[in-house]
């Protein structure tokens, strides 16, 4: 356990970095033991969102960490600065367990870290960082990768899961789950769930699939194939194969399944549907496909997902009205 590090510098983002001093600075009450020596470290007085921070030591100090956590970097399209890549790659050199939040995937990718490793990052800049790393396995899917000593999380919600992560391997589930209660978030998710996003579609007639997609969409609930999708677009298979490459960045039938779970996720988020019946309306068939397909994809069986889904909004009407369940009654 030892000392927690944060990196900081000019460009950090100011959610990740707070987040992690929450979860890594007080010791919990039911903390009987040692607890974290959190230290924050950059070369001077620096600029943090719209925040100004003094760090208690130099960048130097990452070196004698043993984890150093790198918070969102905000400017992805920037190379991070020199000194601070430098910093982070001689703290792994010198056995520290280093571990970045949202974008501060960039820095890590820079310093050298992830070469030949799975890692991910805020799914918005997934293909950023797989287009500049292309040494790096980029999973645009899941919410935190641990490889060991070098660990990345995916954007702000996400960044907590994995600072609680960490305390989970170093203390144990019952610190991480009272650490968790004190800041009132979700105990555990696991890091192979995915990042709960939903699948863009291009905007409008701008590409050659603009009238196909919205088409599709309206007919998940039927077995659609290629050869359905090639002969509304007016194209041979292999053409249509080519422009989904280009425009989603899939096969269509990798588009289709995943718009068929984003619907899935709607209905078990809206309705109270059972799992057969939103099986049929998502064109998974039965509830066993839905089930595969949707553990697979989601990380979550739909039943967890429907509770937890549900769980969070009771929840949220909680905060906002406490006397609510009461007046409904």
């Amino acid at each position: 356990m030892g000392t927690v590090a944060l990196a900081v510098t000019d460009g950090m983002l100011h959610l990740e970095l707070a987040l992690a001093c929450e979860v890594f600075g007080p010791a919990p009450a039911a903390v009987t033991g040692p607890w974290y020596d959190l230290a924050l470290c950059g070369p001077h007085a620096v600029r943090v969102g719209r925040f100004r921070l003094e760090p208690d030591h130099g960048l130097d100090r990452l070196a004698r960490a043993d984890t150093v956590i790198v918070p969102g970097w905000a400017d992805v399209d920037r190379d991070p600065p020199g000194d601070l890549v430098d910093a982070v790659r001689a703290a792994h050199q010198a056995g520290a367990r280093v571990a970045s939040l949202c974008t501060g995937a960039f820095v890590l990718a820079a310093a050298g870290l992830l070469d030949g490793k799975r890692a991910t990052t805020h799914w918005a800049h997934t293909r950023a960082l797989a287009a500049r790393y292309p040494q790096v396995t980029v999973d645009p899917d899941v919410l935190y990768v641990d490889n060991g000593r070098v660990l990345t999380s995916a954007g702000k919600a996400a960044a907590m899961d994995l600072c609680l992560h960490l305390v989970r391997l170093d203390h144990g589930s019952a610190i991480a789950n009272t650490v968790a209660r004190r800041l009132v978030v979700p105990p555990h998710r696991d890091g192979g769930q995915a990042q709960f996003v939903t699948t863009p579609v291009p905007a409008p007639d701008n590409h050659p699939l603009a009238e196909l997609l919205p088409w599709a969409i309206q007919r998940l609930d039927r077995p659609l194939t290629v050869e359905d999708l090639a002969r509304q677009a007016n194209m041979s298979s292999r053409n249509l194969g080519r422009h989904f490459r280009a425009v989603t960045g899939t096969t269509p039938l990798q588009w289709l399944l995943t718009q068929r779970i984003r619907h899935a996720q709607e209905l078990l988020e809206t309705t109270a549907d059972g799992i057969d019946t939103i099986a049929a309306a998502t064109g998974m068939g039965t509830a066993t496909t839905l089930r595969r397909h949707f553990n697979r994809t989601v990380g979550v069986p739909p039943d967890t997902y429907r509770r937890t889904f549900r769980a969070r909004v009771t929840d949220l009407i909680d905060r906002a009205d406490p006397t609510w369940q009461t007046d409904s009654t």
